[in-house]
């Protein structure tokens, strides 16, 4: 038996865990829920290119974007209001660039995915990751003229965060398999 990602009615969305009608409310609570685990795990380093691929896998652009919103509000909630970031004008500024920059990801992500074959999705996940990670990260570092914080772009900072952001990505795929096999809301729904 062969376990793939993608359902026999596949479309261009390339990952299918329910119902296509209950696929936005599915990302944005797997996503909150990953944002609020990883807000507490790594504060600062929240892999938002991993949430973008994610979203821009299940959903159009518009609700991808709408749900990595929804992240980004959970993590700057979290960072301001229980892990007590300053509430300065710079920390601010890079709570929204951090957004933008989540929506830009998200963006990348939609694109590539929408211009990448449907066959081998795992592969063409992984180039959407580079993709949005790309972007991600040039956002950030646009912005580090105006708000410093270039030492956070060195060449290991910068590994290890686009790494994490690569087993957040496989666990978040993971997690969307799993569903997708065990199917808690039934078939019926499935093609609703």
């Amino acid at each position: 038996m062969t376990v793939t990602i993608l359902p026999p009615h596949a479309d261009r969305f390339r990952l299918h865990p329910v119902a296509s009608r209950l696929a936005p409310m599915f990302c944005f609570a797997l996503l909150t829920v990953s944002c609020a685990l990883a807000s507490f795990a790594l504060a600062c380093a929240t892999p938002f290119a991993a949430f973008a691929v994610v979203a821009a896998a299940m959903l159009p652009m518009r609700p991808a974007l709408l749900v990595v919103t929804g992240a980004w509000l959970v993590n700057q909630t979290i960072g301001f209001g229980v892990l007590h970031y300053p509430i300065d004008g710079s920390t601010i500024a890079w709570g929204f660039v951090i957004g933008a920059a989540a929506l830009l990801s998200t963006a990348a992500a939609s694109t590539v995915l929408r211009l990448l074959p449907q066959g081998r999705t795992p592969l063409m996940l992984a180039i959407a990751l580079v993709a949005a990670y790309a972007a991600y990260e040039l956002a950030l570092l646009a912005a580090t003229p105006f708000l410093g914080g270039e030492g956070a772009f060195t060449a290991a900072i910068v590994t290890r965060i686009g790494l994490t952001s690569a087993v957040w990505l496989a666990g978040l795929v993971a997690a969307c398999e799993i569903v997708r096999l065990v199917d808690p809301f039934g078939r019926a729904m499935r093609n609703a």
